[in-house]
């Protein structure tokens, strides 16, 4: 599981462990570790044109000892200096080595193999200074890899938000811990593959993280396998209250992924059943209220229900059950925070996209967008339920406070009408299985962004968020029900 900390907590860390070493030796850790991510990054090191920019403080520092290392293993390192003071013991250090300080920081961008980031450190705030501007521009508009130091340059590390200019990154090599910023868009988008260093501040950070994202390993343990005396009702029965006249498709997608997510049974209840049994002829089909339907293990309600009372009364049946609910869709218009947290002896879900959650939070799209652990985390406070906000980073929270969880999979064609359906459906049969809202919602999303890459022909690892769009294609979202089967088992496999 890859776990990020705030800005605040890994400068505690920092100062118990340098409490501990020699002068700079924590700096050089950091130094030593970057040199040989770049030296990585290189066809070879000797000879390589290699630019730092060098902006104030220890950030500049971990560049230019970095730069050091470089050009005593052959690399000709020019430094570009941007902040008011430069680290006199890195700037040395560069100097001894055989570096130097560039006249033309343009001249040296234009032939550069790799550019160094380290313009501002972790607690930059705000977008990149009107005269670093220019030269960050020139550094991205080059045919160097661009690596960032800790993390790029102009975005938040603790909140992802990016309010000016930022410096994209290639690859970015962070210290110590990941930062919330580099796992949550907008950020993540700056920043590339990510590369984390050791340089020993496990010991000294909290146990509970601030964000954390889950991965292959993390993900097998969570998902129901049946055992030999396994039957429907202990693999799950989910109830599934959506579709209408004008969107029967909902129905359809939502029931295609919660059997693709291993429900035992699945409980249809809405006026879309003749569709639904046409696709899924396993589906027990039921034309009354969601209380009349029979025995479920948790409840889907809201995909493609539409507007007027009818909804609104399916939401109140479902909630005054006593399993776990997923609200989702037409279910989430006008929910009601207090019905959410009316003594519901079992938990909640809510799957809203950012324009439903900007509606359930009385704000706009765009405050959502740019401040999504902010907006992921008063919802789930507010109505006291486990919020899974989709999007381009798709995160998890639940009431009681803790980890984000940040989902790494996925691709940008995933953005396609259905798909949330689909992992509505997904996640409602995890919860029938007897996951925790929590880990049901994140299991439920990296296996439907598999799902969605495996559908695109994309590539790139869980965590690569840039590669994840390299050679896909278009995807639908039945497309994306169809891959769920080979996304779950290249997790357990």
């Amino acid at each position: 599981m890859r776990t990020a900390h705030r800005v605040e907590t890994v400068r505690a860390a920092e100062a118990a462990l340098k409490a501990r070493l020699p002068e700079g030796a924590l700096m050089q850790r950091a130094a030593a570790g970057l040199a040989a991510a770049c030296a990585g990054l290189l066809p070879r090191v000797y000879g390589a044109r290699v630019v730092l920019l060098v902006g104030s403080g220890d950030n500049g520092g971990d560049t230019l000892y970095a730069g050091a290392r470089l050009a005593r293993r052959g690399a000709g390192v020019t430094a570009v200096l941007l902040g008011e003071r430069a680290h006199e013991g890195g700037l040395a250090a560069l100097r001894a080595a055989g570096g130097r300080i560039a006249d033309d920081p343009f001249e040296v961008l234009a032939f550069a193999d790799l550019v160094l980031d380290g313009i501002t450190g972790i607690g930059g705030q705000g977008g990149l200074r009107p005269d670093a501007v220019p030269v960050a521009r020139a550094a991205r508009g080059s045919d160097a890899v661009v690596v960032a130091v800790d993390l790029p340059s102009g975005v938040d590390a603790d909140t992802g938000e990016v309010t000016g200019e930022a410096l994209r990154a290639d690859v970015t090599v962070t210290f110590g811990t990941y930062k919330p910023g580099l796992l949550v868009d907008p950020a993540r988008e700056y920043a590339g593959a990510l590369r984390l260093v050791d340089i020993g501040l496990g010991p000294y950070l909290p146990g509970v993280p601030e964000t954390e994202a889950l991965q292959h390993e993390d993900v097998a343990r969570l998902l129901p396998v049946p055992g030999a005396e396994s039957d429907k009702y202990r693999r799950g029965v989910l109830g599934v209250v959506a579709g209408s006249a004008r969107y029967p498709g909902a129905a359809v997608l939502a029931v295609a992924g919660a059997l693709r997510g291993g429900a035992g049974a699945v409980r249809y209840v809405g006026p879309a059943g003749d569709a639904v049994l046409a696709r899924h002829p396993e589906t027990l089909v039921h034309s009354g209220r969601p209380a009349k339907a029979g025995r479920v293990q948790a409840w889907v309600v809201g995909p493609g229900l539409g507007e007027g009372p009818g909804p609104v009364v399916a939401v109140a049946e479902v909630l005054a059950s006593d399993v776990p609910v997923l609200v989702d869709a037409d279910g989430l218009r006008g929910l009601d925070p207090a019905a959410v947290r009316a003594r519901r002896p079992a938990p909640t879900l809510l799957t809203p996209h950012a324009g439903e959650a900007a509606a359930l939070l009385g704000v706009s799209r765009e405050d959502v967008e740019a401040g999504r652990l902010a907006a992921v985390r008063e919802l789930a406070g507010r109505f006291g339920a486990t919020v899974l906000l989709k999007g381009s980073t798709t995160l998890v929270c639940g009431p009681g406070g803790g980890p984000v969880r940040v989902n790494p999979t996925g691709t940008p064609w995933l953005a396609t009408a259905g798909s949330g359906d689909v992992l509505s459906g997904l996640a409602g049969s995890l919860l029938a299985a007897g996951l925790p809202a929590v880990e049901a919602a994140s299991a439920a999303a990296y296996v439907h962004g598999l799902a969605a890459r495996r559908a695109s022909g994309g590539v790139g690892g869980p965590g690569d968020a840039r590669a994840a769009g390299a050679g896909a294609g278009p995807v639908t979202a039945g497309e994306v029900a169809e891959s769920l089967r080979g996304a779950w088992r290249d997790v357990v496999s």
